[in-house]
């Protein structure tokens, strides 16, 4: 189709524009006018972080082609307040402290506007249905509700303006007194720049290959034909790095592009960097990878076995790392119990879903230094490990943290940084990559899957005797986190509470799926999850009070934890008297799900989880690291 004529007024400018067909409106605005206070959350229509007023009407520019604003007025976050001054919606969400990572405030702004001019006098469930069709990943909504209801209160006359200003220090102290982020205002105007919002003159556009397979030799890798195309500048794979190729927390065993192999689908393979990124998109399918499958490893458990598909050469199976811990004798806790209950439980992936997908803008300054905007949470860690990729000196590499978009972990990892490093040597030209959200999602880290055998011991009334806990947490591809998520998971797996016979082993095991890395409670969720679990049921089969249950178990000031620490406090009792009063908590009721899994001497109605029966696998003792 030929390229479409438009004239449009943005933010009371009108703008005359030939855009292509497959132009959407927050494309013309954030590429063509750098209005970027509009960001791309989900690029479907869901998350709202790309709102704006067309005709006055709420919309969402990612799913408005361009060519249908022609003769529309179009309003962006930009336009709300006078240039360096704050509309009250926004000086509302400034003193709520609304904003947190701020990815999503411009659109939150843009709802929030939408509905006080629609209804000033609206209620707050009325707030609460207005703003459903945008996300928060950071705040809770709850400030942001608030930030509303403060709004429309001003508006209306029903507060004063000055409940809008920032509160006087007393005696100039700071403690108890609400204080304002300091870089609140560029959030909520949508003037912060993310590292997708950044640009340079000259600037090339990048897209990356990924591998269709989860487990395959690459036999052959040509981009000849992709390189001779008109507006490709460059491509680089495995072949272009000129030092020490690897990287990861823990251990660098992940390579910038997949060297020789590709371990899990959606792997890179090449980069591609190009003048749009119409024509990198073109590039990657003239690249011709000739791939010899291998057979897949899915399952943790699998892959520990005998015979399994060893993902790395350099290892003889696929352990990444086994800690165990011990306290007491636990054969004896069990032999004193008078009821064990035994469980399997499975956790799943999860995903980060950070409303800023991953991106980074990478250039040589004029002194040659390799220079890295992005979202890493990481930055030190990631400049050490690009000066041995890059083979440069450490004061030839520079990383610079841009704002992050939400991250929980999940940007810790360098998984894109090198690449951007490599394109921007090779071409001399600053470059950026900006992932789609079917690249953050379907490519990069998430939380470890864990599979959890448990066993605990308990006396008549309610007091553990033993536990013994075996946990699997499935690391992907590469190591990344998994070394020390399955620490704190070995560490925290018994809880808050006093046990005094404890064995515990956690695993960390490669496998051909998407690698695992940092999410928030970084690997003592899995095995929390399962505790708590099975002191409900305990609970229940003893017919006891489950709140009452823990604090008979509850660590107090004194004691020891499992790993040989002495607690000089332990607020444990105070947080269950919390949760009890917030539950409205009947107190001495006892847990009752339906069936009884048995009497004290039984077994109970399902098939015990037999720990040994899942971990055939023999564990090498140079692995494995005893905490004692």
């Amino acid at each position: 189709m030929p390229d479409l004529s438009l004239s449009v007024t943005v933010n009371g400018r009108t703008l005359h524009r030939t855009v292509p067909p497959h132009l959407r409106l927050l494309d013309l605005l954030r590429d063509d006018l750098h209005l970027t206070g509009s960001k791309e959350g989900c690029g479907a229509g869901e998350c709202g972080t790309c709102s704006v007023f067309v005709d006055g009407v709420l919309l969402k520019s990612c799913l408005v082609p361009a060519a249908k604003v022609d003769g529309a007025d179009v309003e962006t976050v930009e336009s709300l307040g006078p240039r360096g001054a704050l509309s009250v919606v926004q000086r509302a969400f400034h003193k709520a402290g609304a904003s947190q990572c701020g990815y999503c405030i411009p659109g939150m702004v843009m709802a929030a506007t939408a509905a006080l001019r629609s209804n000033p006098r609206l209620g707050d469930e009325e707030i609460k249905e207005r703003l459903g069709g945008n996300i928060c990943r950071c705040t809770g909504y709850q400030k942001i509700f608030d930030a509303v209801a403060l709004a429309r209160d001003v508006l209306c006359g029903v507060r004063p303006a000055s409940a809008l200003d920032e509160e006087e220090l007393k005696d100039g102290s700071f403690i108890g007194t609400s204080v304002r982020r300091l870089d609140a205002p560029s959030k909520v105007t949508g003037a912060l720049r993310y590292a997708g919002d950044m640009t340079l003159p000259g600037m090339l556009h990048v897209k990356v290959l990924r591998s269709p397979h989860a487990h395959a030799v690459i036999r052959s890798l040509d981009t000849s034909e992709a390189e001779a195309m008109d507006g490709v500048a460059a491509i680089v794979t495995a072949a272009d790095v000129p030092g020490k190729d690897g990287f990861g927390v823990f251990v660098r065993d992940q390579p910038v592009m997949a060297r020789g192999k590709v371990r899990y689908v959606g792997e890179a393979v090449a980069a591609v960097a190009a003048e749009d990124l119409v024509t990198a998109a073109r590039a990657l399918a003239k690249i011709k990878v000739a791939y010899e499958i291998l057979p897949g490893v899915f399952d943790p458990d699998a892959a520990l076995m005998p015979g399994a598909p060893v993902l790395h050469d350099y290892a003889a199976d696929n352990l990444v790392k086994h800690i165990p811990i011990r306290k007491g004798d636990v054969e004896a806790g069990f032999a004193a119990a008078d009821v064990i209950i035994e469980e399997c439980f499975e956790t799943q992936q999860v995903e980060h879903a950070y409303l800023e997908p991953e991106a980074g803008l990478a250039y040589v300054d004029p002194d040659g230094v390799v220079t890295v905007h992005s979202p890493s949470q990481n930055i030190t860690h990631h400049r050490h490990m690009l000066s041995d990729i890059l083979a440069l000196p450490i004061n030839k590499v520079r990383m610079i943290m841009s704002p992050v978009g939400g991250g929980f972990g999940g940007k810790e990892d360098m998984i894109y940084q090198g690449m951007l490093a490599l394109l921007a040597m090779k071409t001399g030209q600053p470059v950026r990559l900006v992932f789609t959200r079917e690249e953050s999602v379907s490519t990069t880290a998430k939380r470890h899957p864990a599979r959890i055998s448990y066993r605990m011991g308990l006396a008549r009334d309610g007091r553990i005797t033993a536990s013994e806990i075996r946990a699997v947490y499935d690391g992907g591809a590469y190591g990344m986190s998994t070394e020390g998520v399955i620490r704190k998971g070995a560490i925290l797996a018994g809880g808050p509470y006093a046990i005094p016979n404890v064995k515990i082993d956690t695993y960390g095991v490669y496998t051909n799926n998407t690698p695992s890395g940092a999410f928030r409670s970084f690997g003592s969720l899995q095995t929390q999850f399962a505790t708590e679990s099975m002191l409900d049921m305990a609970a229940e089969r003893l017919g006891l009070d489950p709140f009452e249950l823990r604090r008979r178990n509850a660590m107090r000031a004194g004691d020891t934890t499992h790993t040989q620490q002495r607690l000089d406090s332990a607020s444990l009792l105070d947080v269950l008297a919390g949760a009890e009063g917030a539950a409205r908590w009947e107190r001495g009721a006892p847990v009752v799900r339906g069936a009884v899994r048995g009497d004290l001497a039984g077994e109970g109605t399902r098939p015990p989880c037999r720990l040994g029966a899942r971990f055939a696998a023999p564990v090498p003792e140079a692995q494995a690291e005893e905490v004692a």
